[in-house]
């Protein structure tokens, strides 16, 4: 069962947190260079991505909930890369509501996430942060990921282009 910290609950997403999901997102994508999705999306156009993370195996989607109902983060794991040979690589991201920022909802995402993760067949965990991102940097530090090298300009958004530093953490 997901643990439980004061008000806010960490659980395995669901169809029902769809259209919180996609507005978080959304919010990403207009006012920020941390994805580099540049056009919103729809609940439906994100149905896919939603579907893509079952409730079980190396590919999570969890949720934090406060105890008013509201979506305050998710984070999750993800296919690194389509060919067999990365099976045991995922990507991880988390995602936290504007308002919840600081308030520890990435630290205890992140803290269920790799406890999910901790029985699966998972080698390696990565993570690209869009540069600066020092909160983001410090997340992923307290959680063991090391820097291993950044994308130079790799990304362009609002204007001007954006380097990417990759991280990555040793989950065996």
């Amino acid at each position: 069962m997901p643990p439980e910290y004061g008000d806010v609950q960490v659980r395995a997403g669901a169809e029902t947190d769809l259209t919180a999901l996609t507005d978080l997102y959304n919010h990403y994508i207009r006012e920020t260079a941390i994805t580099f999705d540049t056009a919103p999306f729809s609940p439906a156009q994100r149905r896919p991505w939603l579907l893509s993370h079952p409730k079980d195996g190396p590919y999570r989607l969890l949720v934090a909930q406060g105890g008013d109902g509201g979506l305050l983060g998710y984070a999750t794991s993800s296919a690194f890369r389509p060919k067999g040979a990365y099976a045991t690589s995922v990507e991880t991201t988390v995602y936290c509501a504007p308002d919840a920022a600081g308030r520890g909802v990435g630290t205890l995402l992140y803290t269920a996430l790799f406890a999910a993760l901790a029985d699966e067949d998972v080698h390696r965990a990565y993570a690209g942060i869009t540069q600066p991102n020092e909160a983001s940097g410090r997340l992923h530090a307290r959680f063991g990921f090391r820097p291993i090298g950044t994308f130079t300009e790799v990304g362009r958004k609002f204007g001007r282009y954006w380097d990417v530093a990759w991280y990555q953490k040793d989950l065996r």
